[in-house]
């Protein structure tokens, strides 16, 4: 049984393979059991949504106006006999639309965004389209409010890698990183990667979470490991160091790294500086000696002087390892630059256990060339020069060890949050293993623990004690158990025997306790939540409203609203991802990408900390800069790598989300702008225009221009695409949007020509008609109707808050959770809040049979 062997080698030997066996088999089976059990219902869940049918009393019809609007502008296309998009209004009763909520919803979605009747047809007046989809929402409303239907989530949820960083964190106050430890989780649709369809178990999953709790309990306990260890933390290439690097490193540093690491026990540790490489492999700036420093905890451990000692005449600027005769450097400045440059880069020391910062950077010095100034001989990108009279960079830092252990360590963060109380006698160990256990259990599996639950986690503790030797083993051995359990990796929702097989029913105060720790801060549920839940007081209104207001207060949930939740709604994730041609932008670096990432989470952070109205994100005359982006923005008087807030001046070019460079960046190719790739994500994420896939058999390309020809406009390409009738429907709804941020080149740089030399063109007309003009004109576009925006908002963040995907059931909740909000000028906690009290959030539908 491989499987059962590398668990055994992964144990060193400190068990007998039966125990190996046993601790294998028993949890994993454990685990494949518990989803194996309810992956059906888990299905069924993700698919089923049992819908409001008859017996629902509603408010009497206008009149026939709906039926009139229907078969003057929808029937044409829309009947039995065509079925365009697969939609037939003829049929159904348009006085009754709760009865066919599904169809109705798609309308009042076309009928919301005036995409439809297509251009060409007759169309009602901008009148006529509201008043119809706001009758329809009444309707459509009213029965729900009569019976909601707050849908079902999935049977099984698996922690994703987020979620399980944070529990350890909470449980033990250890702050590592194991998302490179554990299996990617996959996003669903684009979306969000807590979606529980989406969140599988697999071997691969078993096998890295056994290996996974052994490494983070020992290390929370202290105890050394059986080998020493090599972390490696590396700078990407295109990262300019230029200036300080972090708030953790000294005031007049430039470059390099600072690094949080916890160091398992008191000993003898390894730091080692290897130099940043160019692609040849050549250290980069080795023409002059600077100054290298390494740090612990902001104190000076040894400071290096690198560079100026090459022998021997250098290379050609920019030839270094090109290879060509007559251009390389003498072997003795060949070797220096590949090999010696950097050797000897490295210290060891004492250190004491528990989390310290790790600092290497070098001492800043400013110097500026004698004479006339000489046009920089440079390769084509950054990496490709050895750039010689330049500034070193730092390349990676390892950190290596225990070598030696002079003690456990005893008085550590993580130690601290385990051990509550210490046996003085073998007779008190018991005891006092029982209260760390079962206090760490309660918190893990998120609800009070069982006798057995206890018992099963001392019978690991005393093999652990047996066979380590000590108490602390003990302890180690119970919480890489617990660990591994499911009731700590999987979140299951079983249908209650209670409930009505055709009604749905509350989540009892524990579930509902987990669901508002994993939406707010993404982990555990804390001592005071459970104790609440326990009690039966969590779901009183004014207790889960109290509960709200301080899980919103804790920085917990401003990282978890922005790192998570806005990081993927906003495609912050993609942003290391984006790709530049240099030779159309020069100036791009990856400081630049950095800045542009951290100045959209620090504009979302600042939002949720003053908790502002949502529609600041579209409209604040404020962002966040270092000196690196307002070069990039033109914005002058900011100096340093620090980011500071300023009040911005030109809202026609910067304000709001919609110019931040994250943004449009991913949004972009390498070498030009894409108004379908901006416009498509704009209508999404920001619009809530939802906007098919292209067909599988229409060429997605555009033309390109014939040599020895002017290259066309992109807006000139596009006009010629749309002349395919497949392309036209979905392009004149996604073009106009994408044109109006046009002005904005690939890395969000304000430009009045585009790639092909023309003047930018940043208007277009809109499938319903209006006319946009720009940054100001789009954002005009979307606060013209002031719930536009925060309905769409409100229905990403309620899709992540359940971890599932939003249906057409789920608008009526949608909808009354942004009427409510409106009275508080859709401000951050108001929408959280009324997701949190939604019957989404706090019930779950019955299983049903996919027939109905």
């Amino acid at each position: 049984m491989p499987f059962v062997q590398q668990r055994r080698q992964g144990l060193a030997g400190r068990w007998r393979i039966g125990r190996a066996s046993m601790f294998v088999l028993v949890i994993g089976a454990g685990i494949l059991a518990d989803f194996a059990s309810v992956e059906t219902s888990a299905r069924q869940g993700a698919r089923t949504a049992p819908g409001v049918r008859g017996g629902v009393e509603t408010a009497a019809a206008p009149a026939s106006a709906p039926r009139a609007v229907l078969d003057k502008y929808c029937i044409t296309c829309h009947n039995q006999k065509l079925r365009t998009a697969g939609l037939t209004l003829d049929t159904l009763d348009a006085t009754k639309p709760h009865a066919n909520a599904e169809v109705w919803e798609r309308v009042i979605a076309k009928l919301r965004a005036r995409s439809m009747p297509p251009a060409g047809r007759p169309r009602p007046d901008v009148a006529t389209y509201h008043a119809m989809a706001d009758w329809l929402e009444t309707e459509i409303d009213r029965a729900w409010d009569a019976r909601p239907n707050p849908g079902r989530i999935g049977a099984v949820h698996r922690l994703n890698r987020a979620q399980y960083k944070n529990a350890i964190r909470d449980l033990f106050t250890l702050d590592v990183d194991v998302k490179s430890r554990l299996p990617g989780d996959e996003t669903a649709d684009g979306s969000f990667d807590n979606f529980a369809d989406v969140l599988t178990i697999s071997t691969a999953h078993l096998e890295r979470y056994l290996s996974v709790a052994r490494q983070v309990t020992r290390l929370a306990i202290g105890l050394p490991p059986a080998n020493p260890g090599l972390d490696r933390f590396e700078i990407p290439l295109h990262v300019v160091q230029d200036d300080q690097q972090s708030e953790d490193l000294p005031f007049g540093s430039r470059g390099g790294m600072a690094i949080r690491y916890d160091f398992p026990v008191d000993g003898e540790y390894l730091i080692k500086v290897r130099l940043r490489r160019q692609y040849q492999d050549y250290i980069m700036g080795m023409g002059w000696p600077q100054q290298l420093d390494v740090r612990l905890d902001g104190k000076l451990l040894k400071r290096f002087t690198v560079g100026g000692a090459a022998p021997g005449r250098p290379a050609a600027s920019s030839y270094a390892g090109d290879g060509q005769p007559g251009f390389a450097g003498d072997d003795e400045w060949e070797k220096y630059m590949q090999i010696t440059a950097d050797a000897g880069l490295e210290v060891r020391v004492p250190v004491k256990a528990g989390p310290r910062s790790v600092g290497v950077s070098f001492v800043r010095e400013l110097w500026e060339p004698e004479g006339l100034p000489q046009p920089l001989q440079r390769a084509r990108v950054l990496t490709n020069d050895q750039i010689y009279m330049g500034y070193a960079s730092v390349g990676s830092v390892q950190i290596g060890g225990p070598y030696t252990v002079a003690a456990l360590g005893k008085d550590t963060p993580g130690r601290r949050a385990i051990f509550v109380c210490e046996p003085r006698t073998s007779t008190e160990e018991t005891a006092c293993a029982s209260k760390i256990l079962s206090r760490i259990a309660r918190l893990a599996y998120r609800r009070p623990v069982t006798h057995a639950d206890l018992q099963t986690l001392l019978e690991f503790f005393a093999m652990g004690e047996r066979d380590g030797g000590s108490f602390d083993y003990g302890i180690q051995f119970a919480l890489e158990r617990l660990l591994v359990d499911p009731d700590f990796l999987l979140r299951v929702h079983r249908d209650s025997r209670a409930a009505s097989r055709q009604a749905p029913y509350r989540l009892s105060d524990l579930e509902v306790a987990s669901r508002l720790s994993f939406f707010l801060w993404n982990s555990i549920p804390d001592d005071r939540l459970i104790t609440l839940a326990e009690q039966g007081q969590l779901t009183r209104p004014s207790v889960l409203d109290k509960e709200v207001r301080r899980m919103l207060a804790d920085q917990r949930a401003t990282r978890t609203l922005v790192d998570d939740f806005a990081a993927q709604w906003l495609n912050l994730r993609r942003v290391e991802e984006v790709v530049v041609d240099p030779g159309r932008y020069p100036n791009y670096d990856e400081s630049l990408l950095q800045a542009f990432k951290r100045e959209t989470e620090l504009f979302v952070e600042s939002t949720l900390l003053e908790d502002r109205s949502v529609a600041d994100l579209l409209k604040a005359n404020y962002t966040f800069v270092n000196e690196r982006l307002a070069r990039h923005y033109g914005i002058p008087g900011i100096y340093g790598s620090r980011f500071r807030r300023i009040r911005l001046s030109n809202p026609d070019q910067r304000g709001g989300l919609l110019a931040n460079g994250a943004l449009l960046a991913t949004t972009s190719y390498p070498d030009r702008t894409s108004p379908v790739l901006r416009g498509k994500w704009l209508l999404d994420n920001i619009f809530g225009v939802a906007v098919p896939p292209p067909p599988g058999n229409v060429d997605t390309t555009l033309p390109e221009a014939k040599p020895g020809t002017m290259p066309a406009s992109i807006r000139e390409r596009l006009a010629q695409h749309r002349k395919n009738p497949a392309c036209a429907n979905c392009h004149s709804v996604i073009d106009p949007i994408g044109f109006a941020l046009e002005n904005f080149d690939v890395i969000g740089g304000w430009r009045v020509v585009d790639e092909s030399g023309k003047p930018v063109d940043a208007s277009g007309i809109t499938a319903g008609g209006d006319r946009v003009e720009g940054l100001s004109g789009l954002r005009a576009l979307l606060l013209e109707r002031p719930e536009q925006f925060p309905r769409t908002l409100t229905e990403k963040l309620m899709a992540y808050a359940l971890g599932r995907r939003l249906e057409y059931y789920d608008q009526p909740a949608v909808r009354k959770i942004v009427r409510d909000a409106a009275a508080q000028d859709y401000r951050w906690s108001s929408l959280i809040l009324g997701i949190v009290k939604s019957p989404a959030f706090l019930m779950r539908a019955q299983a049903t049979e996919l027939a109905h």
